[in-house]
């Protein structure tokens, strides 16, 4: 048994034949009770809910008993062994972050290989080799303790960053001297979600903090009341100042800027996970001024992009649900006086991000879900394109308005992630950076298709797969979604998705409603009483693919993590008999309670409010913890970990103890929780390849894939 899955494994607790007693596995037992809950006249039981306490001992033993038994099948997979080789070859590579210049320093991040978390190095020449600034990896032995954000003063003297320890979203926050590579004393505690302000003088930083939680309940205890603090440099947390708060409002978060003129303090303010926020400034250059409302109807998204003294430009959905750029004088920031810089695209092109570098702006623009690069005057002349490869996404821009040179990294689904320099005076990208990884790209084909959903919207999707990939409905298919909180699938490399077309499989994107890939709209008709066009829309995806012979249902895995993972569970509810297989990782599973746990509460901008009428009633159809029942259930590997403090795990829990109950076939229905990790973000690369070799193993029983010799089908 490998270590990641041994809990406590003194405590022992018997176990039991799941359903009807013709499953070959023996489930181990859930901690139950008879909870009841009137819901609007509804009588709903939550007979699992003691495996909300992560800390009871009937918890800890079902979650042992369960890693045993998962340990225990996926051993006894032959393939595990060459799938996990090929893997750690495929990850072994070199990768970098394009290098962001700080006063005298360009700043990047490197891997080696199989560095269980990416270094942060300086130098002053770009062609130099670069000195560590700061190693993640000597910060905990086994590598759980992963780098945040770090945030570097005007003159790059000093740099703010961010620890999480074993996946979870608390942070702390330390300053580290850049030149000397030494921490100051400075350490703060108990902030999440939020990244560091400097002043321009570099004399401290605002950032965002909650209470501390009670003992116990920092993993799973609500956050709500969160504060906008200012840390002056050189001084305990204890003396933090309170910039802004609101204590009638326990929903509102907050986070900062200051503009790159230093005049300014910009103050976000969003409810959840809501695309509307407001905007706060105050003005630094006068001593003692408030911070007062600029853009306070909370009507939209407002994203400030820079400014010209009192002239802001702001990316918004304002009056333009794909995105524009207007400029908005501070002194009359009523929408009638404001000046459009960049429209809204026609047709159906998204304006993704904006920023000011070298004096112009530069964007990412959605184009049926795969990204372009314009670049614009500052008066909002188009000036011209970027080149780019192939078909792709941009997962980052980095430049300041004085810089003369920009870096970003370019992927797509058989193109590892690059590195490039644009010089804005020749107006050329050149490489910067490219990785060697063991396979061959021109191996592999990405086509895009437009399928119908159940109601007819046409629905894009990427399909991956080896070329010359022949349409007899034999091969293993993955099928991963999302759909949801305005997040756009874009194409993306992984070493692991690689790994899976070797052996033969196909790889299957969809662009589901709920998404951002065509605006708000699209996002607007996946959520609240229209999410269940996103199951349509995956489900359809599955019907498609097989109606096209790409796949049939016996080789059709389905699969997505968080959001996604919720949608797995709610279409294996509604379609079983669909799927070859599933694997719905850090979902959320329990729509009634979701609310309950830590920043739950801020996904009803998507899900609504299980404490109203009308929102429980949608909740209730589609919760894939209340719409369980006794049948046959394909394959399924349900994944969480138990340090997640964003999905809580007992969602995972709730409901891998409820499918195995109400399983009547032959397939298993396992729970993988891995230890020491989070909800995702910070996950060390060792972690990463046993997981994905994990899923890989299981699928490949589950679909009846050969992986007979590594790298090939």
């Amino acid at each position: 048994m490998q270590a990641r899955f041994l809990l406590l494994a003194s405590l022992m607790i018997p176990t039991i034949v799941a359903a009807s007693g013709s499953s070959p596995f023996s489930y181990p037992a859930a901690p139950k009770d008879d909870t009841t809950e009137d819901h609007f006249g509804h009588r709903i039981p939550d007979p699992y809910r003691p495996l909300e306490d992560p800390n009871s001992a009937a918890t800890k033993a079902w979650i042992e008993a369960e890693n045993r038994l998962t340990a225990g099948y996926l051993a006894q997979i032959p393939e595990r062994t060459r799938i996990r080789e090929r893997l750690t070859t495929l990850w072994n590579y070199e990768r970098f972050t394009p290098p962001s210049k700080e006063g005298p320093w360009y700043i990047y991040s490197k891997n080696d290989g199989l560095q269980n978390q990416s270094v942060i190095y300086k130098t002053k020449a770009l062609e130099a080799p670069g000195e560590v600034l700061i190693d993640p990896n000597t910060l905990s032995a086994d590598g759980t303790v992963a780098l945040g954000s770090v945030h570097f003063t005007d003159d790059g003297r000093y740099m703010a960053y961010s620890l999480a320890a074993s996946g979870s979203d608390w942070i702390e926050w330390k300053v580290r001297d850049v030149a000397a590579g030494a921490d100051l004393p400075d350490h703060l505690k108990w902030s999440k979600f939020s990244g560091a302000a400097w002043l321009k003088d570099g004399s401290g930083f605002f950032y965002g903090r909650y209470q501390a939680p009670k003992d116990g309940e920092a993993l799973t205890g609500v956050n709500k009341f969160q504060k906008l603090y200012f840390h002056k440099l050189g001084t305990p947390q204890d003396q933090d100042t309170v910039v802004y708060e609101r204590q009638d409002q326990p929903d509102w978060m907050f986070s900062a800027d200051v503009t790159d003129d230093g005049r300014f303090l910009i103050v976000v303010q969003s409810e959840g996970t809501n695309p509307e926020n407001r905007v706060y400034v105050k003005d630094l250059s006068k001593p003692g001024a408030a911070i007062v409302p600029f853009l306070d109807k909370f009507d939209a998204e407002y994203h400030v992009v820079g400014n010209d003294g009192e002239r802001f430009y702001v990316q918004t959905t304002k009056d333009a649900p794909r995105r524009r750029v207007v400029a908005i004088d501070l002194t009359n920031p009523e929408p009638s006086a404001w000046g459009v810089v960049i429209p809204e695209a026609a047709g159906r092109d998204v304006l993704g991000a904006t920023k000011m570098i070298n004096d112009r702006f530069v964007t990412q623009w959605m184009t049926d879900a795969h990204e372009v690069l314009k670049v614009f005057s500052v008066a909002g002349a188009f000036e011209r394109d970027i080149a780019l490869p192939t078909v792709g996404a941009i997962s980052a821009f980095e430049g300041k308005r004085k810089d003369a040179e920009g870096f970003y990294a370019f992927s797509s689904f058989a193109y590892p992630g690059t590195v490039y320099r644009y010089d804005f005076a020749t107006g050329k990208s050149t490489i910067f950076r490219q990785p060697k990884v063991a396979f061959s790209p021109s191996a592999f084909e990405t086509t895009q298709v437009f399928y119908p959903s159940k109601d007819g919207t046409k629905i894009p999707m990427f399909i991956t797969a080896r070329k010359g990939v022949k349409k007899d409905g034999q091969n293993p298919t993955y099928l991963y979604g999302y759909g949801g909180f305005d997040v756009s699938l874009t194409p993306a490399f992984s070493p692991g998705l690689i790994a899976w077309m070797e052996a033969g499989g196909i790889f299957a994107q969809p662009n589901l409603r709920g998404g951002g890939e065509y605006g708000k709209e699209w996002h607007d008709a996946g959520r609240l009483a229209k999410k269940q066009n996103v199951f349509d829309d995956f489900i359809a995806a599955g019907e498609y693919l097989i109606a096209e012979k790409y796949t049939s249902t016996p080789k059709l895995a389905i699969a997505g993590g968080s959001n996604g993972g919720l949608l797995v569970g709610a279409c294996l509810n509604q379609r079983p008999d669909l799927f070859g297989a599933a694997i719905p990782a850090v979902g959320v599973m329990d729509m009634l309670r979701f609310h309950k746990f830590t920043i739950g509460w801020a996904w009803t901008s998507d899900y609504g409010d299980p404490e109203k009428q009308g929102d429980f009633e949608t909740l209730l159809k589609y919760s894939p913890l209340h719409n369980i029942k006794a049948g046959v259930y394909p394959p399924t590997l349900v994944t969480t970990s138990d340090h997640d403090d964003r999905v809580a795990p007992a969602h995972s829990f709730k409901y891998a103890a409820a499918l195995q109950a109400a399983q009547s076939g032959s397939a298993p229905i396992l729970i993988r929780i891995e230890t020491k990790a989070g909800h995702g973000a910070g996950k060390p690369t060792s972690k990463i390849i046993d997981e994905r070799a994990d899923i890989f193993a299981f699928l490949s029983k589950a679909l009846g894939m050969k992986w007979t010799v590594a790298g090939t089908n």
